[in-house]
């Protein structure tokens, strides 16, 4: 079946590039290279980012998620970054999935235990976005967090991520199902 409407972005036009490197004062937000695995067997360790992601990683399988981001920047599939601030690691924030027909990416973030309580995923997520609308070309951007998380739901509140409501049962957690709010952003919005 034909398309009648012209996609945001062709195929190869995001790739084509090299996934950029994102800075905002002290804050750098970098592609992950493969010495960042051990950070991430560590975080994936804190019962925070157990809870919300419902996982634990070892060595190997840190490793393999670090290194499986180049390939989906090569895929335009998504993008994932290492937020860094004084040269540390202090946090990820992601692109987990995108549609260049559309324009449109689900982000995702936390920040390390050590880091929390400074505002890197706050900044991290102002960066990301500007980049997302004025560099890239994005047209929406949303993200969705549990009910439960109150510190996720003040970020994207922050940063501009409109409350668009609530979906049902909509993530299975490791204690169950939980409600997710969705919050978005539009090219076209006013911070």
């Amino acid at each position: 079946m034909p398309q009648l409407t012209k996609p945001v972005f062709s195929p190869g036009e995001l790739a084509r590039n090299a996934q950029p490197v994102i800075s905002d004062d002290d804050l750098r937000l970098r592609p992950w290279v493969a010495t960042d695995a051990t950070v991430i067997e560590e975080a994936f360790k804190d019962p925070s980012i157990i809870q919300w992601h419902g996982r634990t990683l070892n060595t190997a399988e840190a490793r393999a998620w670090v290194l499986h981001w180049e390939g989906r920047w090569e895929n335009e599939s998504g993008a994932g970054w290492a937020i860094t601030h004084r040269g540390e690691v202090v946090g990820q924030i992601s692109l987990r999935r995108v549609d260049l027909s559309a324009g449109s990416g689900e982000l995702s973030y936390w920040a390390l235990p050590s880091a929390r309580g400074h505002g890197f995923a706050s900044k991290a997520l102002s960066a990301l976005t500007v980049w997302a609308f004025v560099t890239a070309g994005f047209h929406r951007l949303e993200l969705s967090h549990s009910v439960d998380n109150p510190a996720s739901c003040a970020v994207a509140r922050k940063c501009g991520y409109r409350y668009e409501g609530t979906r049902r049962q909509h993530a299975l957690h490791i204690d169950g199902w939980h409600d997710m709010h969705l919050h978005a952003r539009l090219s076209s919005d006013v911070a």
